[in-house]
C-alpha cells in the first residue's frame, strides 16, 4: 500500500469514528429539575430550569461503563432520599444502549415521560403516567443517534 493510500483510507474513516450524539435532557415541566451525570464519579448538580435542557456527548465512562443521569425534583436529592428517575446509557462501538428507571419513587408520577432518539427507525420509551408500564425499558440505537428524555412531554 502506499503512503498516499493509507492517508485517504484513514481519512476516510474519521468522520465514522467520531460520529456520537447526545444524551439530552429537555425539561418540559413547569418547575425545576436537578441532574447528576454518575459514571465512575458523580458530577456536579445542574439545575434545569422550565423549559431548558441539560446536553452532553455521549461517552464511555473507564470505571463503570456506563453513564446514568440522574434527576429529581428537589435539589441535593442526590444525597437525601428524594425520588430520582435514572435515565442511562452505554457506549458500544457503534451502539448506544439507553433505559429509564426510577429509584426511591417516582418523581414524576402523573407526568408524561418520554425517550426519543433522533433516529426515527430507533425505539422509543414511553411512560404516559410517569411511572414505569412495565416490561423490559431497555432500548438501543446508532451511537450517530442523540438520545432525548423529555420530561413532562405533551404525549408520547
Amino acid at each position: 500500500m502506499h503512503f498516499s493510500t493509507l492517508i485517504v483510507s484513514i481519512a476516510a474513516l474519521a468522520p465514522l469514528a467520531s460520529a456520537v450524539g447526545n444524551a439530552v435532557v429537555t425539561n418540559h415541566c413547569n418547575f425545576p429539575v436537578y441532574l447528576w451525570s454518575v459514571g465512575g464519579s458523580v458530577g456536579p448538580q445542574q439545575t434545569i430550569a422550565a423549559g431548558a435542557s441539560y446536553s452532553e456527548p455521549l461517552h464511555h465512562d473507564a470505571a463503570s461503563g456506563g453513564i446514568a443521569l440522574k434527576i429529581t425534583t428537589v435539589a441535593n436529592g442526590l444525597y437525601n432520599g428524594s425520588p430520582q428517575t435514572n435515565f442511562a446509557y452505554t457506549l458500544d462501538p457503534g451502539t448506544v444502549w439507553y433505559d429509564l428507571s426510577d429509584v426511591f419513587g417516582d418523581p414524576f408520577s402523573g407526568k408524561t415521560m418520554v425517550v426519543r432518539p433522533s433516529d426515527t427507525q430507533c425505539s422509543k420509551i414511553c411512560w404516559a403516567q410517569g411511572v414505569n408500564p412495565g416490561g423490559s425499558q431497555t432500548k438501543n440505537c446508532n451511537s450517530a443517534s442523540s438520545i432525548t428524555l423529555n420530561l413532562c412531554a405533551a404525549k408520547c
